[in-house]
């Protein structure tokens, strides 16, 4: 090891000090809350599935029923079809966004026993 590895302060405002306890405290949560198994994953992506599914549906509907009722020169069904694609990305993307934002805040938590 080098001189300059060695005399480097790894006390209290050191990066490092802070991201080991930061990780030894999610892994202390986690072992206090118990694992997610395999079914949380499983229902996890399902949500997302169905979240971007029943809109796309629901404008395939739609648009089939419009394509009915006032047939003119363009197709409601593809139309709203893709609208509803386009809802249920931006939906499963704000979920999955507030998801990981969720995360992070847990494993961001200070550290036990330190007060600020």
């Amino acid at each position: 090891m080098s001189d300059s590895l060695t005399n480097q302060n790894l006390g209290e405002d050191s990066p490092f000090v802070r991201k080991v306890a930061s990780e030894s405290a999610r892994k202390l949560r986690v072992l206090r809350e118990g694992k997610q198994g395999v079914w949380f994953g499983l229902g996890m992506s399902g949500l997302i599935g169905w979240s971007v599914a029943a809109p796309s549906l629901g404008g395939a509907l739609l648009g089939l029923w419009l394509d009915r009722r006032y047939p003119g020169g363009h197709s409601w069904t593809l139309m709203l079809l893709a609208a509803g694609l386009v809802i249920g990305c931006a939906n499963a993307w704000h979920w999955i966004a507030a998801q990981a934002r969720a995360m992070n805040d847990r494993t961001e938590d200070k550290p036990e026993g330190k007060d600020e």
